[in-house]
């Protein structure tokens, strides 16, 4: 059957957008107290990095001041943040893009 001109279709769509958390970043700052090698070992411990990558953050640390050691969802940013603190690093967290470059 034939609809004529005089009658419109309505046709309506439904657009569902999750919006996901924003990414923190878990950062560990130089202190003039923990030596080069317990930060190395700290980092394997807790993220259970390479010696290769645990030592290339932890020369960031020494050069710049700082090093961005883990980032992901804010729960777990700030539950590895206090277990790298109970080892008494220099650890704050921050939202990604919220932070200085």
């Amino acid at each position: 059957m034939f609809r004529g001109a005089t009658q419109e279709e309505t046709r309506t769509e439904q657009v569902t957008r999750t919006k996901t958390a924003p990414p923190w970043s878990v950062i560990v700052h130089d202190d003039p107290i923990s030596l080069m090698s317990y930060v190395v070992d700290v980092l394997q411990k807790v993220f259970g990095y390479s010696t290769a990558k645990a030592r290339k953050l932890m020369l960031e640390v020494h050069n710049k001041g700082r090093s961005i050691v883990w980032t992901g969802d804010r729960e777990r940013a700030e539950i590895f943040a206090g277990k790298l603190q109970s080892f008494h690093l220099r650890t704050t967290i921050e939202r990604v893009g919220a932070g200085r470059d």
